[in-house]
């Protein structure tokens, strides 16, 4: 009489190093396995990513941001699929591509960057219309599209605060 080996019934698949490399770069290099808050975590590490495209013209930047929002929708859609579950939290790629979003119309100071990722992290939470609905979407594309919301909004608060009151 032959057994099925419990073994098969919690072991997870052997993934390939193509599945390895996507839910390394959908996680932040594994940032988003951080136990509290993964989301926070992958907005802080978005910033080094926006000071360096700082130094590109705006050009450059919005092409940065354009790039990275198309990448990240099948990067993202991986890292969901591989974690089995729709937007799971430790898919931080989308929190450190819309991350430079944030600081297209400021310079990137220390000022900015402290009131920036304050607002991205509070409009990503919040979710203001549209963004939940965007949300929605199916796949990496609702996973990138409300960060990318959150990311246009607080673009145009931090610039509006910095326009009341130069951060620079």
């Amino acid at each position: 009489m032959e057994h099925s080996t419990p073994e098969r019934l919690i072991t997870p698949p052997a993934r390939s190093f193509a599945d390895r490399a996507l839910l390394l770069t959908a996680t932040g290099l594994g940032l988003g396995f951080f136990p509290i808050a993964p989301g926070t975590i992958g907005s802080l590490a978005g910033l080094p990513l926006a000071w360096g495209l700082q130094h590109l013209p705006l050009w450059g930047q919005v092409a940065a941001a354009v790039l990275g929002f198309l990448v990240g929708i099948p990067i993202c859609a991986a890292g969901a699929r591989l974690l089995g579950s729709g937007d799971p939290g430790a898919v931080v790629f989308d929190e450190i591509a819309a991350c430079s979003i944030v600081f297209l119309l400021v310079p990137f100071t220390w000022r900015t960057a402290v009131a920036g990722f304050v607002l991205f992290r509070l409009f990503d939470i919040w979710k203001p219309w549209p963004a939940r609905r965007l949300e929605r979407l199916p796949g990496g594309l609702g996973i990138m599209a409300d960060d990318v919301a959150a990311a246009v909004f607080s673009a145009a608060s931090l610039w509006l605060i910095d326009r009341c009151a130069p951060l620079g």
